[in-house]
């Protein structure tokens, strides 16, 4: 019994000694990573520290290195879909860019709608803009165009990559544009009120690729509204 007793420290001894060697091998491992630019070398050295020892600072970090990478879904995978006030600024940031690359706006309005409560600004007030159209909270989204439009200062930019290459705009035409989107969306035979919204947005972004495009949609719809009228007479 006593062998046993003695085998069973030297082991436990052991492995403790084993696991402190595989962190400073693999802290080492991820400092060099980051070093030379290896996003997949840092990604997997951080896996196995956050496998030998678990914090929740390491699930963050590696869920930021995926999103980071364009691994969305495993960026999710990590951290969960779920609506949590407690969780870090990482945490929730990772979470809303993730869902929302994912095409998933009913989860990534959630994750921007704490990042707004903790510190609200223009560029939130977008993006919670943007994902409400998208599911029809229209209440919601014209809140979030007003407070937008009432903080946002010129210098600031949105990207889109609808086109290649990818461009920016004026955070203010960008509101514009979804303003004239959200208007269209209240009620349909104020199509000529959202042009003119659009419009306004290209007058303040002529590089604004997606308003001109959704200009043209309009506009046909506009037309095709005329024709059926004509019909019916």
């Amino acid at each position: 019994m006593k062998k046993f007793l003695i085998l069973a420290i030297f082991s436990s001894v052991l492995t403790v000694n084993g696991q402190s060697d595989l962190k400073k091998h693999y802290e080492a491992f991820y400092k060099q990573m980051r070093t030379q630019g290896d996003i997949n070398g840092a990604i997997n050295a951080l896996t196995h520290l956050y496998v030998i020892e678990p914090s929740a600072a390491r699930k963050d970090t590696l869920a930021y290195l995926y999103a980071n990478s364009g691994q969305y879904i495993q960026a999710v995978n990590l951290l969960g879909t779920e609506k949590d006030a407690s969780a870090s600024d990482m945490a929730v940031d990772v979470k809303a860019i993730s869902l929302k690359s994912l095409d998933q706006p009913q989860l990534a309005v959630q994750q921007y709608e704490i990042l707004f409560d903790r510190k609200p600004d223009a560029h939130l007030a977008y993006e919670l803009a943007n994902l409400n159209l998208q599911i029809g909270k229209l209440d919601e989204a014209k809140k979030n165009i007003a407070y937008g439009l009432e903080n946002a200062t010129d210098e600031m930019k949105v990207p889109f990559y609808e086109s290649k290459p990818p461009y920016e705009v004026p955070l203010k035409a960008a509101l514009t544009y979804e303003k004239g989107l959200l208007t269209y969306n209240e009620d349909k035979s104020r199509i000529d009120e959202a042009i003119q919204l659009i419009d306004q947005a290209i007058v303040l972004a002529p590089n604004f690729n997606l308003a001109k495009q959704i200009k043209q949609a309009l506009n046909n719809q506009k037309k095709k509204g005329g024709e059926k009228k004509e019909e019916e007479k």
